[in-house]
């Protein structure tokens, strides 16, 4: 190396401590070439740290330095080096304090979070040597401006109101990807050693280091992560060495020990959507959920999939208050599969039977500089000094995808970068890096004209060394808050298909139309053609799947029976028609139209029990006392012929008017061989029972948790919302559930009995202790009256303890909602799986078995229980699936179920956002259902919408006043007044007896 001559400079006033650090900085990085003892490293490290902290205080005044350094040019002070020359070494030192200003100013250092492994800060201080010993060009002040816009615009793009570390490491990773594109073109850039020392400096991972010799896992725990891992790898030795975010998944064998000793547990990531920082996964006991902080302990795992966590040690657990705690309410934020109650712990998904969940919109906490904790889903638990720890985890495989890894968002253009950024609309998915050959045509001339268009991509790949991850868009749908393009979003992301039929598909059906049901088949048939059978659904129903038929007999006695639609005999086992059925798994009912499960020529026609048409069924019929007693049980196949095809609001209107005379124009046409007393007479011997049926139920123990369901009149031609209301559950609606609730107890007793280890049942486990005991407590604060020791209990409270005036039914949607969350999911299994018989209980109907029978053309369990029930009758061939099949098929109807019911409920939400844009601001009364410190929660009474009110959002407030009394939560908005010389408006708000607002 060649050695310049000392340079004697003038040192102005306040650089002396500046000057000091650089010789130091120097003299280190020669010495660490001549000196390579254990010692020497040691007390280099020590020190180094010492100086990191100091600068960490000081880095304003550095920052300022620095600029005002840049500034003067020629007459910036430096110092003398043995080795350099002037012009190197004051490049030298603009560098280091480059590399400082970026450090203090992100406040991230690797001392703090890693500590400082051995032969780290040598390495460290070799590149520092090296890099200043080379020639460089100082940039001029136009460049480094440029440079800093380029990093504030990197930064910006990772984008979320928290500012997390996702921001500094996505933006670092930018900036050193470009850096390494430099540096093939132009080496010596100073531009490129700033740059290149973002990246080591940001660690996002939290606990220990991650182990890189850990080998990927070889089964089908994860395949994908096989994958991800080698990719990782490739990529690491292709392109150099960058920062490693994500640890690499574990083996599969130390997992499969690990799960087998307790050290891991496997459950259901969630991802809060408020939060999208916070992640959770379920505790084996039902305890507290394990709570996962940071995208970095979530390790590329996205919302829903299957994950392996390892919990980490105590010391690194999360204090959370008793009474302040968001992470509870965000604990119960999940979609759940319901049943006959509410299924679900997420606070805006929760729905019944039949029913769509109330709807909110998709909003955001308003952007707040203050520091916002949110009260427990119940706003429950002790004094603020109460304190609690929470068990914090990290994902150490990813055991099952079962996210779709597709989304809906919008592009940005990247300036110099031969990809786009695609941010997706749920903030809880990465944000993607795809490629500018799948974007549209002009979209780099003219980005602006793509700001509002929807695209949908999938993500191919996630490296580890990237908080963003690759993919492709996959579709242009069109402008964003249109019905269409945001509805084929939606069912993108959940991964439903809706497309067309295929022809191999649609080669399954009976191709000689108009069909008509064969000979042979109608003499291996119980004839009912000539039976008083008729239909009772949605006015606008067009798959009807399921008939009612009631006689009284001359012991007094009734003659009930329930027919379905017999979907079985034209979806032939293993056919391609049967494969995508079962791939489908379900139909999804949106707002406007219905994907249907099969093609529409069996769901509309052949197999929809249309009125005056034979049709092929199975039926169970019953002989019943008018106590509802079973006396005798008949299951086989049959044939029958709808007489009247019934609404809700037909048989209501016969039922609250018994003595009336209807006439033909009263009703849909009705064949000529009933009349229509007959039928009416039918309808309300059936209404009679159902209710013996129904008190009989609860008096044994079953719950049932209604909730408002939001329905939209549409305009015929355009499909566009143009009113919305709560639907109302009537009698009618309780009739034709009572009787398919027990046609389906009588399908699951049948087909266990016959097929013990094939059988497919539906189980709903008890709710979780900690929930109830704290839902509890949270009433016994509020005074409420509420029995939560059993079913039975709170069935008799939320429907005889809510007081009768008028907003007692209000109140009891408000409970309605905080219990459900206490509630687990219901799910599909086999019987073989389950080796105790106490675990196929339902809790909400309080029976030992329970199936799905009643809805063939929309649901795919349902055929399978009938191909179960033929065979056990002797009356089809028997099952081909093995057990291990049917548990599988039962997990995937679940998972499909799961996602059909939230893209419901979705499109709910975009009917009202769309309804609500349109006709302007709507005034309801709303109930207050829980009270934050900076927000509070209300039901909307007239449309049943729970939302979410953030104070620093409301016009006119002029302060909040947050307080518990006793273990209560209470909020005063104190609000200001048009006339300044009158006093403020004060409001009280708490969930005492749910107060209406």
């Amino acid at each position: 190396m060649a050695f310049s001559p000392k340079v004697k400079r003038t040192t102005k006033y306040g650089d002396g401590a500046q000057n000091l650090l650089r010789s130091q900085k120097d003299a280190y990085a020669r010495l660490l070439n001549q000196h390579q003892n254990g010692k020497f490293r040691s007390y280099l490290q020590e020190l180094a740290t010492q100086q990191v902290e100091e600068s960490m205080s000081t880095s304003v005044s550095r920052s300022v330095n620095v600029v005002s350094r840049r500034k003067k040019g020629n007459s910036e002070s430096s110092y003398s080096v043995d080795s350099l020359s002037s012009q190197q070494s004051r490049q030298m030192a603009d560098a280091s304090i480059c590399s400082y200003t970026d450090k203090t100013s992100y406040q991230v250092t690797c001392t703090e979070d890693q500590g400082i492994k051995p032969g780290m800060l040598e390495k460290h201080a070799r590149m520092e040597l090296h890099k200043a010993a080379a020639p460089k060009k100082v940039p001029s002040k136009p460049q480094h401006k440029r440079n800093e816009k380029d990093i504030k615009i990197s930064s910006n793009l990772v984008g979320s109101e928290e500012g997390d570390s996702q921001q500094l490491s996505c933006s670092c990773g930018e900036e050193q990807a470009k850096d390494k594109s430099k540096k093939k073109r132009l080496k010596g850039n100073l531009a490129k050693k700033d740059e290149g020392e973002c990246g080591p400096e940001v660690d996002v991972i939290t606990g220990k280091s991650p182990n890189k010799n850990i080998k990927a896992p070889q089964t089908q725990a994860s395949k994908e992560s096989l994958l991800q891992n080698n990719k990782d790898k490739g990529t690491k030795s292709g392109r150099g060495s960058r920062k490693q975010l994500f640890e690499e998944y574990m083996r599969t064998e130390d997992v499969s020990a690990g799960l087998e000793r307790g050290e891991l547990i496997k459950g259901v990531l969630r991802i809060n959507p408020k939060k999208y920082k916070e992640a959770f996964v379920p505790s084996p006991d039902g305890s507290a959920d394990i709570f996962l902080d940071g995208i970095a302990a979530r390790n590329r795992a996205l919302n829903g999939d299957v994950v392996v966590v390892k919990v980490l040690p105590p010391e690194q657990w999360k204090e959370v208050s008793g009474d302040i705690n968001e992470r509870t309410l965000a604990n119960q934020m999940v979609p759940k599969a319901p049943d006959v109650i509410v299924e679900a712990r997420y606070n805006e998904d929760d729905e019944v039977i039949g029913k769509m969940k109330n709807v909110c919109l998709h909003d955001k906490a308003p952007v707040t500089t203050q520091s916002v904790k949110h009260g427990s889903a119940f706003n429950i638990s002790g004094s603020s000094s109460e304190r609690a720890m929470q068990r914090t985890g990290k994902v150490v495989i990813i055991f099952e995808q079962k996210h779709s890894r597709a989304a809906s968002g919008f592009l940005k253009f990247l300036p110099n970068k031969n990809f786009a950024m695609f941010s997706p609309v749920d903030h809880r998915i990465p944000r993607v890096n795809v490629p500018l050959v799948d974007c549209p045509a002009d979209f780099v001339s003219r980005p602006g004209d793509y700001e509002n268009v929807l695209f949908i991509c999938r993500i191919t790949h996630w490296p580890a060394d990237n908080n963003f991850a690759e993919g492709r868009l996959a579709k242009t749908l069109g402008q964003a808050g249109e019905i269409e393009p945001e509805t084929e979003g939606i069912m993108t992301e959940y991964d439903v298909d809706f497309s067309e039929f295929s022809e191999e598909v649609l080669n399954c059906l009976p191709q000689d139309l108009p069909w008509s049901i064969p000979a042979h088949e109608l003499s291996r048939r119980r004839d009912l053609r000539k039976e008083c059978v008729f239909t009772i659904d949605p006015a606008t129903a067009r798959d009807l799947d399921d008939a009612l038929s009631c006689k009284q007999l001359s012991d007094g006695n009734f003659e009930v029976g329930v027919h379905i639609a017999d979907v079985s005999y034209f979806v032939e086992e293993g056919s391609v028609l049967d494969q995508i059925a079962g791939k489908r798994a379900t139909s999804v009912y949106l707002v406007q139209k219905v994907i249907p499960m099969l093609p529409r020529l069996l769901c509309e026609e052949l197999c929809s029990l249309n009125p005056l048409t034979d049709r092929l069924t199975f039926s169970v019929i019953w002989k019943l006392s008018p106590e509802g007693k079973i006396l005798s049980e008949w299951f086989g196949r049959t044939v029958i012929c709808s007489c009247i095809k019934m609404s809700y609001d037909h048989a209501q209107s016969m039922i609250e008017a018994p003595d009336k005379h209807f006439s033909a124009e009263e009703l849909p046409p009705c064949s000529t061989n009933h009349r229509i007393h007959e039928i009416k007479e039918a309808i309300l011997n059936l209404h009679n029972i159902a209710k013996q049926l129904r008190a009989q139920r609860f008096e044994s123990g079953a719950l049932q948790l209604n909730q408002l369901k939001l329905s939209f009149s549409l305009d015929k031609e355009s499909s566009m919302p143009q009113g919305c209301y709560v639907y109302q559950y009537q009698d009618s609606n309780k009739l034709v559930e009572e009787f398919m609730l027990l046609a389906n107890m009588a399908a699951a007793h049948q087909i266990y009995r016959t097929y013990p280890e094939l059988a497919i049942l539906r189980r709903h486990p008890p709710p979780q202790s900690k929930m109830v005991d704290d839902l509890q407590e949270f009433c016994d604060q509020m005074g409420l009256d509420i029995d939560l020791n059993s079913s039975r209990g709170l069935h008799r409270s939320l429907n005889e303890n809510l007081g009768n005036d008028e907003y007692a039914a209000a109140r009891r949607e408000v409970l309605t909602h905080m219990c459900s969350r206490a509630m687990q999911m219901a799910s599909y299994f086999c019987t073989g799986a389950l080796k105790d018989e106490n675990s196929f209980h339902h809790y909400a109907l309080n029976v030992p078995l329970y199936t799905h029978f009643t809805s063939p053309i929309r649901r795919y369990v349902d055929v399978i229980v009938h191909r179960l029930l033929a065979a056990s009758l002797n009356c089809g061939p028997p099952l081909s699936l093995s057990l291990e099949e049917v548990h599988k098929l039962a997990s995937h109807c679940n998972d499909r179920k799961t996602a059909s019911k939230r893209v419901q409920e979705l499109s709910s939400e975009l009917f009202f956002a769309v309804f609500v844009k349109e006709c302007g601001p709507l005034d309801s009364e709303a109930m207050v259902m829980g009270v934050l410190d900076q927000s509070f929660d209300v039901l909307v009474l007239r449309y049943g919408v729970q939302k979410r009110i953030y104070c620093n959002s409301l016009e006119g407030l002029k302060a909040v006043h947050f307080r518990k009394v006793g273990k209560r939560p209470e909020m005063t908005l104190v609000w200001e007044q048009a006339d300044p010389s009158k006093e403020s408006t004060q409001q009280v708000y708490y969930p005492k007896q749910l107060s209406v607002c």
